[in-house]
C-alpha cells in the first residue's frame, strides 16, 4: 500500500480530525458525496434535434447492428454523435445550487459502439471474483506503521467511508457532519463490522477503490467505460434532455430513479420505495435497455479529471466537428486539491436530492481520488465490439 492511499484511510482515536484524515475524508466521501449529476436545459430539452447556441447539433445516423449475440448481462451500445454536457441547471426544477461549470462547453463528441453491463456490478458477481482470485479490496487492506510514522497503533485500521445522517439540521457546506470513517466497512460489511451483504447478492457492490475495480475487470476481460461512452449510453438515444428517461424528473409523479427524499441529510423518507442503496434493475430503464444510469450508486469512469477538461477536449479537434472517442485528459488536477489523483464518477447516488448534490442530471459530472471508497459508489463494465 502507498502512503498516499494510508493517509486518506486512516481515522484518529476519538473521531478527532487530523490534517491527513481531513484529506482523506473528502476525497472518500467525494467518492459520491463530489458527485456527478445529470440534467441539461429545458428550453432546449423539449427540442432534441435543435442546436444549443454555439454548438452545432448532433447529426444522427443508422444505428450500428450488433456484431453478435451479447455477451452475459451486457447490452449493445450502437454509437454515434451526441452533444456532452450540460448548461446550469439551476433554473430547472430539480436542478439544485451547482452551476456545474465542469459540464462545459457542451460539444459533440462521436462514440464507436461497444457492449455494456445493463447494471452495476452486484455483490454476486463481486464475490464471484474474490472467491476465484482471493483478492483484497483497498478498504480491507491495513495501513502500514512505515506509511504513518508517529501514528498511534490504535489508528492504523482497514475501513471506508460510511454515511451518517446527523440527528438534526445541519448547514451542507461541510459534508463531514454526514460521513464517518468506519473501521471494518467494506465491501461486505457497507454499513460497518455489523452489517452484512447476506441477502444483498443483487445490490450493487460498493466501497469499490478505483483499483478494486481495474482488478475485476482484468479477471471479467472488460474495461471501465470512459466518460464519454458512459454518457452516450446514459442517454439512451435522448439527445439534450436531462435525465435518462425524458425531460421530466418525475414524469405522471412516477419516481424513476433511487434519490433521496425528505430533508438531507437528516432522513430520507424513502417515498421512492428505497432508503439506502436499493436492488439493481428496480426502476425503468432507459432506451437502451440500461438500468440506474441515474441515483443509486455512483460510477467509476476511466478519464482523469480536470474541470477544464472539455475546454480541452473540444480545442484538440478541428472546427466544427465532433470529437472522436475522447478517453479523457492525460493527467489529473483539481484545484480545490492539487495533490490529489482523481477520476471522474458519473450517475449520482441515494443521496442526491434538489437539495444537495443534483448529480443525477445526464450531463454533469462527479470526482473522486482513485484511492476512495464509500458506500455509495460502485461501478459497470463495457466491452468493445469486434
Amino acid at each position: 500500500m502507498t502512503k498516499s492511499n494510508a493517509k486518506r484511510r486512516v481515522q484518529p482515536a476519538g473521531g478527532r480530525t487530523t490534517t491527513w484524515l481531513l484529506r482523506a475524508g473528502i476525497m472518500l466521501a467525494s467518492a459520491g458525496v463530489v458527485y456527478a449529476s445529470v440534467r441539461a436545459w429545458k428550453s432546449h430539452a423539449s427540442h432534441p434535434n435543435e442546436s444549443v447556441p454555439g454548438v452545432v447539433a448532433s447529426k444522427k445516423a443508422p444505428a450500428a447492428a450488433p456484431p453478435g449475440e451479447p455477451p452475459e448481462g451486457m447490452v449493445w451500445i450502437p454509437g454515434g454523435e451526441f452533444l456532452m454536457g450540460c448548461e446550469d441547471p439551476r433554473k430547472l426544477d430539480y436542478g439544485g445550487n451547482d452551476a456545474m461549470p465542469d459540464a462545459r462547453p457542451i460539444h459533440r463528441v462521436y462514440v464507436g459502439g461497444f457492449w455494456m453491463d445493463r447494471v452495476e456490478v452486484t455483490n454476486r458477481q463481486y464475490a464471484a471474483f474474490v472467491k476465484a482470485t482471493g483478492y483484497i479490496t483497498v478498504a480491507e487492506r491495513t495501513p502500514k506503521a512505515e506509511d504513518f510514522p508517529g501514528a498511534p497503533p490504535e489508528n492504523l485500521v482497514a475501513g471506508s467511508v460510511v454515511f451518517s445522517p446527523p440527528r438534526e439540521s445541519v448547514p451542507l457546506d461541510d459534508h463531514y457532519r454526514w460521513w464517518s470513517y468506519v473501521k471494518g466497512a467494506n465491501w461486505r460489511h457497507p454499513e460497518g463490522p455489523q452489517s452484512s451483504v447476506e441477502k444483498r447478492d443483487d445490490y450493487p457492490v460498493t466501497h469499490i477503490a478505483y483499483e478494486d475495480a481495474e482488478a475485476f475487470a482484468k479477471w471479467a476481460g472488460k474495461r471501465l467505460p470512459t466518460e464519454s461512452e458512459w454518457e452516450f449510453a446514459a442517454r439512451g438515444g435522448l439527445d439534450l434532455k436531462p435525465y435518462a428517461w425524458g425531460e421530466e424528473f418525475r414524469p405522471g409523479s412516477k419516481w424513476m430513479a433511487n434519490t433521496w427524499q425528505g430533508e438531507f441529510p437528516i432522513k430520507d423518507t424513502g417515498e421512492d420505495g428505497y432508503v439506502g442503496v436499493a436492488p439493481v434493475a428496480k426502476f425503468p430503464g432507459n432506451g437502451f435497455g440500461l438500468f440506474d444510469m441515474s441515483g443509486n450508486v455512483w460510477e467509476w469512469c476511466s478519464d482523469w479529471y480536470r474541470p477544464e477538461g472539455y475546454a480541452e477536449c473540444t480545442a484538440a479537434a478541428p472546427k466544427g466537428t465532433a470529437v472522436r472517442n475522447p478517453q479523457g485528459p492525460e493527467s489529473s488536477f483539481d484545484p480545490a486539491e492539487p495533490r490529489e489523483r482523481k477520476r471522474v464518477h458519473r450517475g449520482g447516488s441515494f443521496l442526491c436530492s434538489e437539495q444537495y448534490c443534483a448529480r443525477y442530471m445526464i450531463g454533469t459530472r462527479g470526482k473522486g481520488e482513485v484511492s476512495s471508497a464509500s458506500n455509495h459508489l460502485g461501478f459497470r463494465y463495457v466491452k468493445p465490439a469486434k
